[in-house]
């Protein structure tokens, strides 16, 4: 039976991705900080799917919790098939902050824990010859709106240079980059999204079943829905300044929210 590890599996995204490898027989190792909440949905997916479900309890911002993230996805005597890197939060806190604590912390988690974690399974997975890498990255990294873009940018770049650099090993790498998607983040970031169209919102289940899908076709990036998609085109092939310009306008509009 294949095994899965998923960081923030206990929310959100992560677990969206922890039900549907659930269903698919994977066994599951969950990662989050919260023990008790970690502990309820290791029983309640274990006995839905009659899989095991391990739970590690760690802050991905700390190091030795890092760390010994790392070392199980090494342990030759339990190995892990597929990582999928989703822990993260939102950074709203501008560079001129005199604080940049919360700026240290979204680096840390969402990007030097992803490139860890991502080459700790990758040694592990290349010395098998299979496995699957999958990062949850974001769209907003294709525009320029503070610190999440640029973390989220530099991690599907990263996952994209892992995927070139493990072409040929067995090893399959994915960025997923999901758009507004309604889950729990965006209220914890005091984000309420009510400028967002109906129809740019995501249902988790739906965006990692076209993930999942996307992994299996071997795609290192994974844009689910058409409307994501021609989006993410669009922006990747406009001019910067006038990527700059939309940027500009969106984070607009989200200043005049979060002061409504």
């Amino acid at each position: 039976m294949l095994t899965a590890l998923v960081t923030g599996g206990t929310s959100g995204i992560g677990a969206a991705f922890a039900r549907s490898l659930a269903r698919r027989g994977f066994n599951l190792v969950l990662v989050a900080r919260d023990t008790q909440r970690l502990e309820s949905t290791a029983r309640e997916l274990g006995a839905a799917h009659g899989i095991h479900v391990e739970t590690l309890t760690a802050d991905l911002a700390e190091t030795e919790d890092l760390l010994h993230v790392a070392e199980r996805l090494e342990d030759p005597d339990r190995p892990v098939d597929m990582l999928v890197n989703n822990a993260g939060f939102s950074v709203k806190v501008p560079y001129t902050a005199q604080d940049f604590s919360q700026h240290e912390a979204g680096f840390q988690v969402m990007c030097a824990a992803v490139a860890r974690l991502s080459g700790a399974a990758a040694r592990a997975m290349t010395a098998r010859h299979s496995g699957w890498i999958v990062n949850v990255t974001s769209t907003s990294g294709c525009v320029t709106m503070g610190d999440y873009s640029a973390i989220k940018a530099y991690a599907t770049a990263m996952t994209e240079s892992l995927a070139v650099e493990l072409h040929g090993t067995g090893v399959h790498v994915t960025a997923l980059l999901p758009g507004w998607v309604r889950t729990e983040f965006h209220s914890r970031a005091g984000i309420t999204g009510s400028s967002i169209p109906d129809f740019m919102w995501l249902d988790a289940d739906r965006l990692v079943e076209e993930a999942l899908a996307d992994v299996a076709r071997g795609k290192v990036i994974s844009v689910p829905t058409l409307r994501y998609k021609v989006m993410v085109t669009a922006l990747r092939h406009l001019p910067r300044p006038t990527v700059r310009w939309i940027s500009r306008q969106i984070s607009s509009v989200r200043r005049r929210e979060l002061q409504a």
